[in-house]
This record gives C-alpha cells, sequence and structure tokens, in this order.
C-alpha cells in the first residue's frame, strides 16, 4: 500500500461537523492526516511484536505481561482523561499500549484458553458492533471530530480496544489459521483497505463508516508487516526478530510523535461551539 493510498485515507473520517468544544474540553484526539494514519499502522505493527517480545524473548509470560500491559494501559487512561485537550505523546502512548493490550487478549484466548480464532473473530466483531450500536444510541454520532465529553471519549477508547482485539483474531485467523503466509495477507488487507478507500471517494462511502472499517484493517495490516519483519525465514519471515523491530518501530513512532507535538499538524483549532450537555 503506497503514499497514494495512505494519503487518500486521510479523507475517510473528514464529515461537515463542526470542531467543538465543549465543558471547556478540546477535541481529544488529532485529526486524520497522513502522519495519523502512519503512526497507527507504526503502533499496531508494535502491538504484535511486542507483546511477543515481552511474553517469550524477555521471558514474562504471557499471563504476566498482560497484567502489565493492562496497570500500564490504565494509568495511561487516567492521565489521558484528565487532560482537556490533545496532547500528543499522552495520546499515542495509550494507542500504542492499547495495542499491545488487545493483542494479548487475543493471545490469551487462543493460547490459554484454547479459544478457535474461527470463534473469537466473530465474537470481536460482535462485541465491537454492540460499542458502535450504544454509543450511537447514546451520542447519535460516531463522528471522532466531537470527542470532547468523557462519555465519547469512553466510547471511543472502547471502540478502539476491540478493533486491536478483533483486528489482531482476523489476521492471525487468515495469516496462520488459512496459512497465507504473511505477505499474501499483507496484500489481502492492504487491497480491502484500497477498496474502502475507493468506495469513499468513488461510491459516496459514509466517511464515518469509511474511517471506522479503515481503523480496525489497519490493525491486521501493522501485525502483518511485523510478523513479516520478525518472524524467522523458515516461518515466512525477514527474520528480524521481535527486538530490532519493536525498537526501530517505536524509535520511528517517538520521533514522529516529537514533530506532531512541535509542529501541531494534527491538532484541531479551537472553534466556541454550543454547549454540551454533561456525559
Amino acid at each position: 500500500m503506497g503514499a497514494a493510498t495512505l494519503a487518500a485515507m486521510t479523507a475517510l473520517a473528514n464529515t461537515n461537523d463542526a470542531v467543538s468544544v465543549g465543558r471547556r474540553m478540546l477535541n481529544k484526539v488529532p485529526e486524520v492526516t497522513l502522519w495519523f494514519w502512519v503512526i497507527k499502522i507504526m503502533c499496531t505493527t508494535v502491538g504484535e511484536t511486542a507483546a511477543d517480545y515481552l511474553n517469550v524473548n524477555v521471558g514474562f509470560g504471557l499471563t504476566k505481561t498482560t497484567y502489565m500491559a493492562g496497570i500500564l494501559l490504565a494509568i495511561l487512561l487516567v492521565v489521558q482523561f484528565r487532560l482537556r485537550r490533545y496532547v500528543p505523546p499522552v495520546y499515542w502512548s495509550v494507542v500504542v499500549v492499547i495495542s499491545v493490550f488487545g493483542t494479548l487478549i487475543t493471545d490469551n484466548l487462543t493460547d490459554a484458553y484454547h479459544v478457535p480464532l474461527t470463534t473469537s473473530t466473530p465474537i470481536f466483531a460482535a462485541m465491537l458492533a454492540i460499542v458502535f450500536a450504544v454509543w450511537y444510541w447514546c451520542e447519535r454520532s460516531l463522528s471522532i471530530h466531537t470527542i470532547y465529553t468523557t462519555r465519547r471519549e469512553t466510547f471511543y477508547w472502547l471502540a478502539i480496544l476491540f478493533t486491536f482485539a478483533l483486528g489482531t483474531a482476523a489476521g492471525d485467523l487468515v495469516a496462520e489459521k488459512f496459512t497465507l503466509g504473511y505477505g499474501v495477507s499483507l496484500l489481502i488487507w492492504g487491497g480491502i483497505i484500497a477498496a474502502i478507500t475507493v468506495a469513499h471517494f468513488g461510491f459516496r462511502l459514509n466517511a464515518v463508516l469509511a474511517f471506522w472499517l479503515a481503523y480496525i484493517l489497519t490493525r491486521p495490516l501493522g501485525a502483518s508487516i511485523g510478523d513479516g519483519l520478525s518472524q524467522s525465514q523458515h516461518a515466512g519471515g525477514l527474520g528480524l526478530g521481535t527486538t530490532d523491530t519493536s525498537y526501530v518501530f517505536l524509535g520511528c513512532i517517538l520521533a514522529l510523535v516529537t514533530y506532531l507535538t512541535i509542529s501541531r499538524r494534527d491538532q484541531t483549532p479551537p472553534t466556541p461551539a454550543p454547549d454540551v450537555a454533561p456525559s
């Protein structure tokens, strides 16, 4: 998937919603730009490789790694919820850790409880659908341009958690259960994302729907990239290992987030709007 497709994806979440301020809180998430999709895919890659690195290479084991990731995620979410605006280092730290935690949820079901991927994938899809349904029922919108109340932010992070769990299950199902390999999986997920982009721009697919579909599918896309780089050549990868792959992608994420923090290129400019009912 080239730069043109990533650039096209930046408009998937652009709707006619006004940029809003409510309860003295600015929109808590970044604008959907090219940088958003690049960092998002890198975070999903780290979610795959870092979970394997801590679990296997460091030797923490699946259970201890899950507890550690869960505790760190809870701490970061507390910090994120206490903020009144989008702060790139905090926001993307949450995305990285929630990517790891979402991966571990699926890994625990598969490895510890022996739940087949053919079962966990539709279960996570159903749970994500429930989150979206309740979110829309309460707020009448799934747009990420209006995440400026605590309730909307809660729905937002719940949805993201299940997109990572679902994406992990679906990605593993295609790459491993169906033995298609990481390269073929990458082409499949990249092709579907490209098709969604075409459907949005060419056939007026709803922007919010297109955004969330692309967001879900970047998880198995990033996982395919991570596995393809880190896994041994015998397993169909390039053999770089989870350690080097994790550090390289974390370094790239850090560099890009530092750039965005300084440049503010992905931040929504504050614009007055009507008050919002308390969540």
